[in-house]
């Protein structure tokens, strides 16, 4: 395909809104960009749970996470992965290069779960990966709302914002998704 041509057609599909545009069918089916830029397919994580949440670094609820990488490292044993995805869309609370991002999580939050590359979780430039999330559990009001996925790719629930990591809402669900 030429590259004006396939420029015009990305190019449309963005302009669609986003119920209109291709969803996903599983998260399995995607491959994104880590924070340092390598393409990651997320079919490395078939028969894990994960549990997504949108990231800012200037966010009152930052401090997440603390729970977020409490969560990767009680769990990981078990199955579960939590995947970071860094968004400015909120107040523009998340401004900094990946790199930026990347050192202040780990000096902050000693983070080593997976970061992907700044993404936006909606309107028409929603990433697809953003598009399959929300597709049955709306859209993220607020930085750090958490979409907990299945082994076998699906979205279970959804938690907005101010559920923390550490709280029993939260867990539970980690704990039957794990079973």
């Amino acid at each position: 395909m030429r590259p004006i041509l396939a420029l015009a057609i990305l190019s449309a599909t963005l302009l669609l809104p986003a119920q209109e545009r291709k969803v996903p069918m599983s998260l399995h089916e995607l491959t994104l960009n880590t924070l340092d830029g390598r393409p990651q397919a997320l079919s490395a994580y078939k028969g894990k749970v994960v549990l997504a949440v949108n990231v800012a670094s200037e966010c009152g609820y930052t401090p997440q996470y603390e729970g977020l990488q409490k969560l990767s490292a009680d769990y990981a044993d078990r199955g579960l992965v939590v995947l970071g995805f860094p968004c400015n869309q909120f107040g523009a609370q998340e401004t900094g290069t990946p790199a930026q991002i990347g050192a202040f999580c780990k000096k902050n939050y000693g983070v080593t779960f997976p970061l992907f590359e700044k993404v936006d979780v909606k309107g028409p430039a929603q990433a697809p990966v953003y598009r399959f999330l929300t597709a049955h559990h709306g859209e993220p009001a607020w930085n750090f709302h958490k979409y907990l996925v299945g082994r076998d790719g699906q979205v279970l629930k959804a938690f907005p914002s101010k559920v923390t990591p550490g709280g029993t809402e939260l867990r539970s669900a980690i704990e039957a998704a794990l079973r």
